[in-house]
């Protein structure tokens, strides 16, 4: 009967933890960006990541946050992050999303995700320096 109890108890523990690999639900107005501490209100320029010792999710309210925060932590090259496509709010793998400029977004930072390449989007690689150079965000976090 111990037996039974502890491994029900086992199964409930279990089954609790959730998925520790994908991205988790951002609980608008409510959760707060990991680098700003600002709520995060607008799903269509969210992002978030995944790693870290514990592989944890962090969530940011515009990727401009997502890629400077991530940029000083010391596992930043085994991470996963996810962007919401400025139209969709779907979020997408952003090492594989495409980027558009002259967006308003939460931090100003101004680019938005969409999933198709467009003549005018960059990709990621391209992307990220812009982010890291942006002086006026970058001087007090």
């Amino acid at each position: 009967m111990k037996l039974l109890y502890w491994l029900s108890i086992l199964i409930v523990l279990i089954s609790c933890t959730g998925d520790q690999t994908g991205p988790v639900e951002i609980t608008l107005d409510r959760n707060k960006c990991e680098r700003c501490q600002m709520v995060i209100s607008d799903k269509y320029y969210a992002a978030q990541i995944r790693g870290g010792p514990k592989n944890k999710a962090f969530l940011f309210d515009d990727i401009g946050c997502a890629v400077n925060w991530l940029n000083k932590q010391p596992w930043a090259d085994n991470a996963k992050i996810w962007v919401a496509d400025y139209k969709t709010g779907n979020l997408l793998d952003a090492f594989t999303a495409h980027y558009v400029q002259e967006q308003i977004t939460p931090m100003d930072f101004g680019f938005g995700a969409i999933s198709a390449p467009t003549a005018e989007s960059i990709d990621f690689n391209t992307l990220k320096p812009q982010l890291l150079n942006n002086k006026a965000h970058n001087s007090s976090r």
